[in-house]
């Protein structure tokens, strides 16, 4: 196998991995290039676990595995299936005494009419439409309104500068939002399974056994993040909206507040795009470009990412080996 200088800041390692992971309650999902396990500890201490083999949208449509399109569709899966893995880690979720859920009567009229199955369908669009929302709301909307109000006072600012200081006010909302979820208690906890995920994966690309004690060594900021592909998101979405507000005939119209939210909707399928691409590049080369490229997102880890204890490195490590492929190399970049 060829060997690579580097997998992660200033670590050596065999190769690179394309298995990914997700934090979740008391748990994590991995996702492998031919089975995605969910392994989460209950409330007795035992390992659930739930396996199932990938059917991968591409095979079935290979236009949607095409480069810059491949980005949003892998994007859109991915949430569904975080979405849904989350749910099901929470069912293991201890339950303060005496705070036990009773389902509400639309929940209770639509299982009766429709089954289960149709409840938690109609739970999962739920949720996800809501995180998509709270997103839209937080990084588009708010950036957007607090900069058009800022700049009620300075009529006459140039769009350059508009479009500068939405951007740094987008990063302030990001990193605010990053620092205050990490100091919440449960967050905390699952930020420390995010850091056990990290660990054990950089365990596996430098060959090394999987064990608790070969984990607890690694780094817990990895260069292939989720957290570093949001943050490039935001760069990239700040890069492209300076570049078409900048265009004649959207110029004059960019200054109005709700056609710059409706403009951001429409470029956010391809700075998602983009940014996809750019991770990959990333994940393929280890350099000084790009790791000044991923410096960033590093540093955001250290408010998603925290020190795992044994136990949550024992449940990264079981949902690794489970997608680890049987043919080796099979999962390299």
């Amino acid at each position: 196998m060829k060997q690579n200088k580097h997998c992660g800041p200033s670590e050596g390692c065999a190769f690179r991995t394309t298995i990914g992971g997700q934090a979740l309650i008391e748990g994590i999902l991995m996702r492998g290039p031919e089975k995605q396990a969910i392994v989460v500890r209950n409330q007795e201490g035992g390992l659930e676990v739930k396996e199932q083999q990938l059917k991968l949208i591409k095979d079935r449509h290979p236009i949607l595995g095409v480069p810059f399109i491949r980005g949003v569709v892998n994007f859109g899966a991915s949430l569904v299936e975080g979405v849904k893995a989350l749910m099901w880690s929470a069912e293991f979720y201890p339950e303060e005494e005496g705070q036990e859920e009773t389902p509400s009567r639309f929940e209770a009229w639509l299982e009766k009419r429709f089954g289960s199955e149709a409840l938690m369908k109609w739970v999962l669009g739920f949720s996800v439409a809501v995180g998509l929302v709270f997103a839209i709301a937080l990084f588009i909307i708010l950036p957007t309104l607090a900069t058009s109000a800022l700049l009620y006072f300075f009529p006459d600012a140039p769009m350059w500068l508009r479009n500068l200081l939405e951007g740094v006010v987008k990063l302030i909302v990001f990193f605010l939002y990053l620092y205050f979820c990490s100091r919440l208690k449960d967050i905390h906890r699952t930020f420390q399974y995010h850091g056990a995920e990290h660990k054990t994966i950089f365990c596996y690309e430098r060959g090394l056994e999987l064990t608790v004690e070969n984990t607890r060594a690694m780094p817990r900021h990895h260069p292939r993040c989720g957290t570093s592909f949001l943050f490039v998101v935001i760069v990239v979405a700040v890069l492209a909206s300076c570049v078409v507000f900048a265009l004649p005939g959207i110029r004059d119209v960019a200054a109005n507040p709700l056609v710059r939210i409706l403009l951001h909707l429409v470029l956010l399928p391809i700075v998602v795009g983009v940014t996809y691409e750019i991770n990959r590049f990333i994940g393929r080369h280890d350099n000084p470009f790009t790791r000044f490229l991923s410096a960033p997102g590093l540093w955001m880890q250290n408010f998603t990412t925290f020190e795992p204890d044994d136990s949550m490195l024992e449940v990264a490590i079981h949902a690794l080996e489970l997608v680890i492929p049987e043919k080796k190399g099979a999962d390299a970049w």
